[in-house]
């Protein structure tokens, strides 16, 4: 459980049949495999054609109508901000605006009313968000870097991740070996009952083999991380694991998502019959499969009942998960994972999900052979198939279509490469981009700015209630002890330890699917290689051009990647009032989830231990009541939110909205009051709020929505932005909104 990462952002929207890969120093990411359909401008309709052109001539009209009334305006408007920059940005913030609504009623709709109106959901994605735009630009910059950069002078890690995205453009290639490189693994396996004979007697074997080599994670998962109750040192730890769809309630909820479950089982068998099943036995032991699923996920812990990591952290030896789990042959499995290093039983292990581990070795045992074998193989299909040729990407893609409300995708290759080079050899990739584009001066502007935040949210800790004196001055020092990783890891902009770290990792120009299984072994010795070694605060869980950033409990820091130190979250040129509402509460997020009911069990050391008065952890919870129950009481077609399992994410929300708008505040104490932007008719404190609610500004299609509300830590969009303001006593001070009007209710979640 110490992998988690407090990240701002969702997760990528699509099915990601892949577990988290163990990176070169300790990075965590998963290699996506999207949709590669080419459907693009000439097939759009006519409608889509027409709002796109209608769209860009409205800016381009808005743009001149703002240059000419702030001309107007110039000479009685003496604070008004005239520079190409604030014309620009102001013009972009009153085209996404919808004036008709009241801010007061719904702050959302009068913040993205126009962006949601002039924003059809492009083909090929489920959702689209502002930062969509940004992770596009930055795509745009590593295909342009991949493709152009001159092999000579650089490392020879960014040349394999030239070789690696070469490798995954060859579609001659790919169409050429077709299913043959997974029916090959497959055999070398030791067979697959839905496609042909298979060793009956190998479950152990093929458990160890696909765990260990293609680092895939039936029944449980495996991995080394920071020990939570001791930071300076790494541990194994075994968690649940075993589901193809993103959440346990797909299964349990047949009735609401009989679409979604028959879509799957179309997909399954789809692929039993591309590897050279026959259709009506696949169909029989692909239903078996899913029905396996489904007794695993009635056996899964739903994530919010996970939340107290004290309570499901167990420490034991390793001989003592034979007694836990008897139906798993626990040292040969462990011996073969963690090879060369020699285990020995009484290793200590981590266990997050103990009487799941009971149930799962109980449902092992009483399942057929042929359907463990099924199930097992499936999952390395699952990871790897739509590495193949184009029959394994359509497949997915009519998944993908149910699952998420896609229409068929239009999203040309190279992104897909692009994306897929960033998770194999991000930090290679990362290099290129950072020397490309990356201003080293960002790096102070950041610090000062978190610095900022940082001392607005321990000032207003002073007034914090319902904390004692001494957990209050504790808490202080936790805060003042977070560190900061900004832009990028050191070690990308030295070669030869650039090199070092990929040294391993072999990359060839013409064999994608070589090039996906090679790097899952690297990723898989890379891990091996952390268990004997202490956690290093130089490791990062994001790559340099990601459009994200996390807090890491364990080591107490948060880290902002190159790709998210852009606008719309921040620009040097842009008024202090929208860095801060941009990427100022990007910040206090990060730094509030060191507070939030996950990472306030973490001291300033980074370990799990009771370090706060048990008077002031009751106020805590009783506090959280009232934000879960806020959040409850929210629902996206007519669907529920859980307030219970995204309380983290509606903390660090709310505190960190508070934080970046208080750090607002003094800096105009310090500074003085910025010039306003023109033809806005907002004072900057009101700017500050909209450039935050804009972050937000999202369409998503009702079958994604409805996989969020029921997977992701993180509340709709719309909900991060209205359940913070209704919280802010400053939004409803500065808006004047009424008392008891629905951004201003008499009763307010306060926390931090």
């Amino acid at each position: 459980m110490s992998t988690y990462k407090r990240a701002t952002f969702e997760e990528d929207d699509l099915v990601d049949s892949t577990a988290d890969e163990v990176y070169p120093n300790g990075m965590q990411v998963s290699v996506n495999q999207k949709s590669r359909g080419h459907k693009c401008w000439s097939e759009r309709t006519s409608v889509g054609k027409r709002l796109l052109v209608i769209s860009a001539l409205l800016s381009l009209a808005l743009l001149i109508c703002i240059l000419i009334l702030g001309l107007h305006y110039k000479n009685t408007h003496s604070r008004l901000c005239l520079s190409e920059s604030c014309i620009t940005v102001s013009s972009s913030i009153l085209a996404s605006l919808d004036r008709s609504v009241n801010p007061c009623e719904d702050f959302y709709s009068y913040a993205c009313g126009g962006w949601v109106k002039s924003k059809p959901l492009p083909d090929g994605h489920s959702r689209w968000g502002t930062f969509n735009n940004l992770w596009e630009h930055n795509q745009a910059i590593m295909k342009h870097l991949l493709e152009n950069t001159t092999m000579n002078g650089t490392s020879e890690a960014e040349r394999k991740a030239q070789r690696y995205f070469q490798s995954c453009m060859n579609e001659q290639k790919i169409e050429e070996l077709g299913a043959k490189p997974l029916i090959r693994l497959i055999n070398e396996t030791g067979g697959w009952n839905v496609t042909g004979p298979w060793n009956k007697d190998n479950f152990q074997e093929v458990l160890q083999r696909v765990s260990a080599n293609y680092h895939t994670s039936p029944f449980f998962s495996i991995y080394v991380s920071t020990d939570s109750k001791n930071s300076n040192s790494n541990i194994i730890q075994i968690d649940q694991s075993g589901l193809g769809l993103p959440s346990r309630n797909y299964y349990l909820n047949k009735t609401a998502n009989e679409k979604v479950l028959t879509a799957y089982l179309h997909f399954m068998v789809e692929l039993g019959v591309l590897l050279g099943g026959s259709n009506v036995s696949t169909w029989d032991q692909m239903q078996k499969v899913l029905d396996f699923e489904t007794s695993l996920a009635n056996i899964t812990v739903p994530q919010e009942d996970r939340r107290d990591e004290e309570l499901i952290y167990h420490q034991m030896q390793a001989k003592e998960l034979q007694t836990l789990a008897p139906a798993v042959e626990w040292m040969p499995l462990l011996s073969v994972m963690f090879a060369p290093i020699e285990l020995n039983d009484s290793e200590p292990v981590v266990v997050y999900a103990k009487e799941y581990l009971q149930k799962v070795s109980d449902l092992i045992n009483s399942t057929d052979k042929s359907i463990l074998n099924n199930y097992m193989i499936l999952t390395v299909v699952r990871k790897t198939a739509s590495s193949l040729d184009q029959r394994f990407q359509d497949a997915e893609e009519r998944f993908l279509e149910v699952m998420y409300g896609t229409k068929k995708s239009c999203t040309p290759r190279w992104k897909l490469c692009v994306s897929d080079t960033d998770s194999a050899l991000g930090f290679a990739l990362g290099a290129m981009f950072v020397k490309a584009t990356f201003a080293e001066d960002s790096k102070k502007i950041a610090e000062d700015m978190i610095s900022e935040i940082k001392t607005a949210f321990e000032d207003n800790l002073k007034d914090v209630t319902w904390m004692d004196d001494e957990t209050r001055q504790a808490a202080k020092e936790k805060a003042d002890a977070i560190y900061n990783m900004i832009g990028y890891p050191k070690f990308i902009m030295d070669n030869k330890e650039l090199d070092k770290v990929f040294n391993d990792y072999e990359v060839v120009s013409d064999l994608y699917f070589q090039n996906v299984m090679q790097y899952y072994n690297f990723s898989a010795k890379v891990m091996v290689d952390q268990l004997r070694k202490a956690p290093n605060r130089e490791q990062w869980s994001m790559t340099p051009p990601t459009v994200n950033a996390y807090y890491s409990p364990t080591k107490n820091e948060m880290v902002f990647p190159a790709g998210i130190l852009q606008a719309p979250f921040y620009s040097r040129k842009w008024p202090k009032s929208l860095n801060f509402g941009g990427i100022g509460v990007v910040m206090g997020h990060e730094l509030t989830h060191a507070f939030d009911d996950q990472g306030r069990e973490y001291d300033k050391e980074g370990n799990l231990r009771p370090w706060w008065k048990n008077s002031s952890v009751e106020a805590f919870k009783k506090q959280t009541e009232c934000m879960v129950e806020q959040y409850g009481n929210y629902s996206i077609n007519n669907e529920a939110l859980n307030g219970k399992h995204t309380l983290g994410e509606n903390i660090a929300d709310n505190g960190g909205l508070k934080a970046a708008y208080n750090a607002y505040e003094n800096w105009i104490k310090k500074n003085g009051e910025e010039e306003v932007l023109p033809a806005l008719e907002l004072t900057n404190e009101q700017l500050f709020f909209v450039g935050f609610a804009q972050v937000w500004c999202s369409v998503r299609t009702p079958e994604s929505s409805h996989e969020g509300v029921i997977t992701d830590p993180h509340s709709p969009s719309r909900y991060r932005v209205i359940g913070t303001v209704s919280n802010s006593l400053d939004f409803s001070k500065h808006f004047n909104c009424p008392a008891g009007s629905p951004m201003n209710p008499r009763q307010k979640c306060q926390l931090w």
